[in-house]
């Protein structure tokens, strides 16, 4: 038989678990605070009843105690007014019944009720003047008479007479007025927020009273949204016979939880779209869930019928103005500002244009990095500025406007979250409270600030049992939130809201920006616009997995850019060897040249992007300038901003992969300066593609879902992205940021993009394309370098005669190894001479020997 000390299989050893209160004492406990919940439950009820007695009490002539105590206290105190009581017991009684507590805590917590009171006993009391005494009322003898006066409905009541005697002996009779009447004016002024300037404004124009109106209406208007919460669902809630009704499908532990909530327990919740408000204070305790106070309402939008405005709306909603939400002490929008301008290096430059270097793009040549030459061609013609003088951006209407529907999240719901939370915490011995909730677009965070002595790990290492308390697909932390001494659980919503484009490029975040190389992103967590500048990145790495958003992605950043910039201010170059994705932006007036899809292609034209460098940089020297800012400050022929967009770097990588890193890493050192931004995006985040010194030389990076934590690490350097839900979630993490912030990516349609490719074709008429950095791409390079194997072109001559291309044939040939005839194959397949290897077959010859000759003319 085992000793007591010995251990038992399955236990740990160390100090006793806590004692687990018993199902008695919980029900004891229960009980002692069922009153206090009835009595918050159920105060409306009894407020009706009195309401009720006191208006039988007041008309009753009967000489029972009760009526005549009434009688004596109402009458007595108001006089005529005395009615007014029991009417106002009944109205807050229904109303408290009906809608809550809502408008009744949001009355008492204005003042205003009592403001309301006091001015109507001063009114009554004056208008009665005749009948109020002239004597002192401080007397015990004046008292009482005043009181039986009162009753017998002669007088006007103690209260209002001893208001009008100290105002009519301290102003007058006639000062009394004119203070009351005063007073009455500026109570109203400030409690509809009318300025001064509203009222001059109408008393110049009385037609136009719509700032009067507006403010008005917002007072007495229902309040009764906030992000994410149904109105249905509030109005059911708080109805009386829902209430009972949801008495008893409570689930019961949820229930015995909310028991044991103290009753100060404050929580703050913070959605998304939100008009003006910050937070709400939601009060728990004996009120219930139906009687918490709602903060922040849902911004008042124009009818919208099957997801889309029409365009008998469009005016309409164009006149009203986009109120964004502003987050207290948040974080600040990330990668916002222009770029910013560097010191100019010797003396100030005259006006005039400059002239530079350009590479030689004969036939056979393909441009490197060591390949340049002083040619008088621009990149721009010198006409090209003048024809986008007055280019008009698209118009907003061309986008659509989503409806704001998605994941109704009830209050209810989000505070049983945040108790079954606490009490999955408190179970595992865990001391901690719940601070605030923010309702996103796509996630709920619950901000935890766990109680001094708690170790953060402790936290996280419950992500599992939190996952499992509150049913959830998977749940990401973020310990701490910077910024902030608390952690951040972060929890999908059911259902996921989308976030439109529209929203993003509509906003005065957008609109603002000073940059033409704005990004538009998305939403963060708490529903604030978040726009990115590409100048500051100064260069972006987006990966994630297939249908995480990253094409997506990638179509919202050019939309951005045309809805930002002319065609002479930001040049693009997309590369897509997918084929499909880019396709449908060629001919817009923004390309250098045609969209690459060719692999081979592509990494020429990322060593025209090389040259093209290298020659900014020299044109620079020349200038004595450090910048683009700078050269385009002083010269009348400015240039543009480049952004090279690589839609899927895998492909290029599996072809060439030496020259596509080389020169990545070239452009993402140097390139910033000239202008020039890379932008590379894969859905094969391994380190065979996304390589360290890629990586490395990439200090932006955009993740969206991804398989495994793995992946996440090769692109964020850390876990996290592997959490994300996808459809557009992603962690944003721009240079200089402390961790990377979870956003929902905004989502544009094929349909709204073509609408958009269409704007920019007609607006910019005919274009065409620069001649020499296409023909530049297209081309095949034949020129010797020092490091070329002496018998490339022998070998070339000889696969071109032959028609086919082996390593053995070249080893028999030549009388070489195999791995110099291999290398001898590869430089072929690089030039395009031979096609890709075949396995054991011979590689096509794929071009005639007419096509050689001409190359070595």
């Amino acid at each position: 038989m085992p000793s007591k000390n010995s251990r038992q299989p399955g236990r740990r050893s160390g100090p006793p678990a806590k004692p687990v209160k018993n199902k008695k004492s919980r029900k004891q406990n229960k009980k002692g605070k069922t009153g206090l919940r009835i009595n918050g439950e159920y105060q409306y009820l009894i407020l009706v009843f009195l309401g009720l007695f006191f208006a039988y009490g007041l008309m009753s002539s009967s000489s029972a105690l009760i009526p005549r105590i009434i009688q004596l206290l109402c009458k007595g105190m108001f006089g005529g007014l005395a009615m007014l009581i029991p009417l106002t017991m009944v109205v807050m009684g229904i109303t408290g019944i009906l809608e809550g507590n809502e408008k009744i805590d949001r009355l008492k917590k204005t003042k205003i009720f009592y403001i309301f009171v006091l001015f109507i006993v001063i009114y009554y009391g004056l208008i009665n003047y005749a009948r109020t005494p002239s004597e002192s009322p401080f007397s015990l003898d004046m008292i009482q008479d005043i009181v039986k006066i009162g009753v017998s409905r002669e007088g006007v009541g103690l209260i209002p007479s001893i208001l009008t005697y100290l105002l009519s002996h301290l102003l007058g009779f006639v000062g009394a007025w004119l203070l009351t009447i005063f007073a009455t004016i500026l109570t109203i002024l400030y409690f509809f927020e009318i300025s001064v300037k509203d009222i001059i404004a109408y008393i110049k124009n009385p037609k136009d009273s719509s700032n009067i109106i507006n403010k008005i209406r917002t007072k007495f208007g229902k309040k009764a949204k906030i992000d994410g919460v149904d109105d249905k669902t509030m109005l059911n809630k708080t109805g009386f016979f829902e209430r009972i009704r949801d008495k008893f499908h409570k689930n019961e532990e949820v229930e015995d939880y909310e028991e044991e909530v103290d009753d100060d327990k404050t929580i703050k919740i913070v959605g998304f779209n939100k008009a003006e408000d910050d937070y709400l204070e939601i009060l728990e305790g004996t009120q219930g869930l139906s009687d918490l106070e709602i903060l922040q309402q849902m911004q008042k939008e124009e009818p919208i019928i099957d997801g889309l405005v029409t365009k008998e709306d469009e005016d309409l909603s164009n006149k009203r103005s986009n109120k964004l939400l502003q987050l207290d002490d948040e974080e600040d929008t990330l990668g916002l500002g222009q770029e910013s301008d560097l010191m100019i290096s010797g003396s100030s430059l005259p006006k005039r244009k400059m002239t530079g270097l350009t590479e030689d793009v004969k036939m056979g040549h393909i441009p490197t990095s060591k390949t340049y030459v002083e040619e008088d061609d621009k990149l721009i013609p010198e006409n090209e500025h003048e024809k986008y003088k007055n280019y008009k951006m698209p118009p907003i209407s061309l986008l659509n406007k989503l409806a704001g529907g998605g994941d109704k999240k009830s209050k209810h719901k989000v505070l049983e979250n945040a108790r079954r939370l606490e009490k999955t915490l408190r179970d595992f011995g865990v001391d901690a409270n719940i601070n605030q909730v923010t309702v996103g677009p796509t996630i709920t965070r619950y901000e935890i600030q766990p109680n001094p002595g708690v170790k953060v790990s402790k936290i996280v290492n419950l992500t599992d049992d939190i996952a499992l308390s509150l049913a959830a697909k998977s749940i990401r932390m973020e310990a701490p939130i910077p910024g902030k001494s608390a952690i951040g659980i972060e929890v999908p919503n059911d259902e996921s809201q989308m976030v439109s484009v529209r929203e993003i490029i509509d906003s005065d975040e957008f609109k603002n920006f000073k940059s033409p190389l704005v990004m538009g992103l998305g939403k963060d967590v708490a529903g604030r616009i978040i726009v990115g500048d590409i100048g500051k990145m100064p260069h972006l790495l987006i990966a994630g997995s297939t249908g995480s958003g990253k094409s997506v992605c990638v179509n919202t950043l050019i939309t951005s850019i045309m809805y930002k910039a002319k065609p002479d201010e930001v040049k693009l170059m997309l590369i897509d060897p997918k084929v499909v994705e880019l396709a449908n932006y060629n001919g817009i007036p923004h390309l250098l040249v045609p969209v690459v899809t060719d692999a081979k292609k592509a990494a020429n034209a990322l060593g025209w992007a090389v040259s093209e460098m290298n020659r900014r940089y020299k044109l620079f020297a020349e200038n004595q300038v450090k910048d683009i800012s700078s050269y385009n400050e002083k010269s009348d022929d400015p240039l543009p901003k480049i952004v090279i967009i690589i839609d899927e770097l895998a492909d290029l990588m599996m072809v060439s992969a030496n020259d596509v890193e080389d020169h990545i890493c070239r452009l993402a050192q140097m390139a910033r300066a000239a202008g020039m931004h890379l932008i590379v995006a894969t859905q094969r985040p391994s380190v065979d593609v996304i390589t360290g010194v890629i990586k490395a030389n990439i200090p932006s990076r955009i993740a969206f879902a991804v398989s495994s934590q793995t992946d996440s690490r090769t692109i964020l350097d850390m876990g996290g992205a592997e959490k994300l839900l996808g459809k557009g979630d992603m962690l944003f993490y721009p240079l200089g940021a402390a961790k990377p912030v979870r956003l929902q990516g905004a989502f544009i349609s094929e349909a709204e993009s073509e609408n958009i490719i269409d704007y920019v074709k007609k607006e910019a008429g005919e274009i065409s394309y620069a001649g020499d950095i296409e023909e530049s791409i297209s081309s095949v390079n034949t020129e010797r370098s020092g490091d070329e194997d002496e018998l490339l072109y022998d070998a070339i001559t000889f696969v071109v005669a032959n028609g086919q291309a082996s390593s053995s044939m070249l080893q028999r040939k030549y009388k070489i190894g195999f791995n110099r005839a291999a290398r001898l194959i590869d430089n072929m397949e690089e030039r395009g001479i031979v096609g890709p290897s075949e396995g054991s077959k011979p590689r096509k010859v794929l071009i005639s020997q007419e096509e050689l000759s001409a190359f070595e003319d």
